[in-house]
């Protein structure tokens, strides 16, 4: 699953602020690109293409980001059968979409309802990065300097901008 990007952006910073390894590569990474280097090494990926030291707030989202998606596309590349949902459009459709989804895993499609129901719960309640621990972290601003460097780098991973549009190959649709 996969969201409008400044959306992710912004949830993975509340989420980094909370996470003590997390926080630290945020912190750390602004003095050195080593830092993401390792952090991306440490999750199976080549550092080399995530050595970039972190000059906002909203860097280090763009590169998890960057990982995640360019796995995706690439297991697509390589004959994976693996398909993408966009939250936008689970939450704008989301009994037509848990349909789709469920078709698409072979399960029983009368589970459809429980489903949806299941969608208005935190799924990580309980946990250190529920929304009632981590929502009360102040987002960052999107600056317009800050919009030109992320840019940037979503070019480099060859990823849509900042506001265009943003679906990926692969994408579950209810049409």
């Amino acid at each position: 699953m996969y969201r409008e990007f400044v959306a992710v952006a912004k949830s993975l910073h509340r989420l980094s602020i909370t996470s003590p390894s997390l926080l630290l590569v945020h912190l750390l990474g602004r003095f050195s690109g080593q830092m993401t280097k390792m952090f991306a090494e440490w999750k199976g990926f080549d550092g080399s293409d995530f050595c970039v030291r972190l000059d906002n707030d909203l860097t280090f989202t763009v590169l998890i980001y960057g990982l995640v998606t360019s796995a995706y596309l690439d297991a697509r590349r390589r004959g994976f059968d693996v398909s993408a949902v966009r939250y936008e459009d689970l939450v704008a459709r989301p009994l037509d979409m848990c349909r789709v989804i469920l078709e698409f895993c072979h399960l029983p499609v009368s589970l459809t309802e429980l489903a949806v129901k299941a969608l208005d719960r935190d799924s990580q309640r309980n946990s250190v990065i529920a929304k009632s621990s981590i929502g009360h972290v102040k987002e960052p601003m999107l600056t317009p300097k800050k919009k030109a460097n992320l840019n940037e780098l979503l070019k480099k991973y060859k990823l849509p901008l900042i506001g265009e549009p943003n679906v990926l190959e692969g994408t579950f649709s209810c049409s």
